[in-house]
């Protein structure tokens, strides 16, 4: 007798798989490609449920700010698999994640996730400890990989869109709480 919330996240599934592969397509025929794609039937969206969504993914990819987020060298979905130090008297920690969007330069390494949220919290402070967690550990294991590069983590509310940077002593807060460590 529950309300059937089966869909509960379809549009951030939906906004994630676009964001993965409209960068790849040309600017041009990103709106034909998003709207081929989410017209699908087996999306099951009703009403201007799929042009909703086309705008909210074109709006952050048409976004100037972000264009070096989407633009050459940057990579969707990338794999994290690594050790996290697990304090005095521990093993380390397996850690498996999967990036939504990395890009590297010489000199810092950006991962990116990108959050669906409505609406999305306006500053750092209110955003879930779950997230922050995330992309500390996130950012621990590129800082592994990449020694010696500055190492910016960010969260990518797709409703707006706006880039929310994060400060890396409140993620190092959040490693140190993780649940991986109990």
């Amino acid at each position: 007798l529950q309300p059937d919330d089966s869909n509960r996240f379809l549009r951030g599934k939906l906004i994630h798989a676009l964001l993965q592969t409209l960068p790849d397509l040309p600017a041009a025929e990103r709106a034909d490609a998003a709207k081929h794609y989410l017209e699908m039937p087996g999306h099951g969206l009703a009403g201007g449920e799929a042009d909703a969504i086309a705008r909210e993914t074109l709006a952050t990819l048409n976004d100037a700010a972000f264009a070096p987020l989407f633009g050459p060298g940057s990579r969707a979905e990338v794999p994290m698999v690594g050790t996290l130090p697990a304090g005095a008297d521990r093993e380390p920690i397996v850690v498996s994640g999967q990036v939504d969007r990395l890009l590297i330069t010489d000199d810092e390494v950006i991962v990116i996730d990108y959050k669906t949220n409505r609406p999305p919290p306006l500053n750092e402070a209110d955003v879930p400890s779950v997230y922050l967690r995330q992309m500390a550990v996130y950012r621990a294991l590129l800082g592994a990989i990449y020694p010696g590069r500055n190492i910016r983590a960010a969260l990518l509310w797709t409703d707006g869109p706006r880039l929310m940077p994060l400060d890396p002593d409140r993620l190092d807060a959040h490693l140190d709480d993780t649940p991986l460590r109990a």
